[in-house]
């Protein structure tokens, strides 16, 4: 069996973290799906700008239509994204139909236009859904306090969401019972639970780069034995509340009704540490019931070097609980580690979108 083929075993999906217009053309996601085991696609602006710039060929009459229709940069990259995200629903629509809808996914992102906006993030949601125009389409929304409050709407309305980055326990919490509240009124309108889908995408390796740089800083830049534990101890103790939070009478209520639960995901799983292994952060966090989002090279690395446990949580939980006690020991909150970092990521997400239409007016 290959590394890929285990992680199946374990009870993990494999989404591509990557995406163009030339995948789609080339086929190379098909063959992804049909030879490698991947089963879904995750999205972003940054990743669409660099496909914009590294094939505009296979943009160019597409953007020749929004220049003679005289649209805006930002319709124009809504409608080059939209038919991308549209193409690659198509090529997992059979994975989607065998699996009987609990995957097969392709996510698209709300604007970050809308990222502090509840209402905004809400109407983005239906434009989007409606705009690709597919059962297997997940829109992402940033794990803002708006985000949080925009979830339970998009959830009570029966739309299928990605919840992207996601960084502390303490929001992860918000994130689960929003998801949880919205199921709830849903099934009070008589909406179907069944065909209500959600991921939760906890980032790993900025995780441990923030920890790192903090415990360096600590310890005068000389090596910390903590260092590069921070990440994998954060996802581990995130997938214990996500097996917890199925375990109240509450949502086996839910799930008589036809509920699923959302799933952890795993994004951010290329090193960026040179010492460390590339496919480790895949190898430490299998486990049932996870998604794992990996850009093709680290795709490729799992393919080429991957040793996959049947299950690389449970045995560390308690590892886990002590790294983090550790970490508080020497000074790192990670409370104020995972507000960090979701003020960056949703500044990053500001610059990424700005790139993606700076590529479409230079295109």
């Amino acid at each position: 069996m290959s590394a890929t083929d285990d992680l199946r075993a374990a009870g993990v999906a494999i989404w591509l973290d990557d995406l163009s217009r030339d995948d789609l053309v080339s086929r190379r996601l098909a063959d992804l799906v049909a030879t490698h085991g991947v089963t879904g696609v995750t999205t972003n602006p940054t990743i669409f700008a660099t496909a914009l710039a590294d094939h505009p060929d296979a943009y160019a009459p597409q953007l020749a239509a929004g220049r003679a229709a005289s649209r805006s940069a930002c319709e124009t990259a809504l409608g080059l994204v939209a038919d991308d995200v549209r193409a690659a629903c198509d090529v997992l629509a059979p994975v989607h139909d065998a699996s009987g809808g609990a995957d097969g996914f392709v996510s698209i992102e709300v604007t970050p236009d809308a990222a502090h906006d509840a209402d905004a993030t809400l109407a983005e949601v239906r434009e989007l859904r409606a705009l690709v125009d597919r059962p297997n389409v997940l829109v992402k929304i940033p794990s803002t306090d708006a985000g949080v409050r925009a979830l339970e709407e998009a959830t009570a309305e029966g739309f299928s969401i990605n919840m992207t980055l996601l960084f502390g326990l303490a929001r992860y919490r918000e994130v689960m019972a929003a998801h949880r509240r919205g199921l709830d009124r849903a099934r009070e309108a008589g909406i179907p639970l069944a065909g209500i889908r959600s991921v939760a995408s906890f980032f790993v390796s900025r995780v441990d780069v923030e920890v790192d740089r903090r415990l360096a800083e600590a310890s005068g830049g000389r090596a910390h034995p903590l260092r590069g534990r921070a990440a994998v101890a954060n996802a581990r103790l995130a997938y214990a509340e996500f097996e917890a939070s199925l375990e109240d009478a509450p949502w086996q209520a839910l799930a008589a009704a036809g509920a699923h639960p959302q799933r952890p995901l795993w994004a951010s799983l290329g090193v960026k540490d040179p010492g460390m292994r590339a496919t480790r952060y895949v190898e430490d966090l299998v486990a049932p019931h996870v998604v794992e989002t990996m850009p093709s090279k680290t795709l490729r690395a799992v393919e080429a070097e991957g040793r996959i446990p049947a299950d690389g949580v449970h045995p560390g939980l308690r590892d886990a609980r002590d790294v983090v006690d550790a970490l508080a020991a020497a000074g790192v909150d990670l409370g104020d580690v995972a507000a960090t970092l979701e003020r960056a990521g949703v500044a990053a997400f500001g610059e990424s979108w700005q790139r993606l239409l700076e590529a479409a007016e230079a295109a």
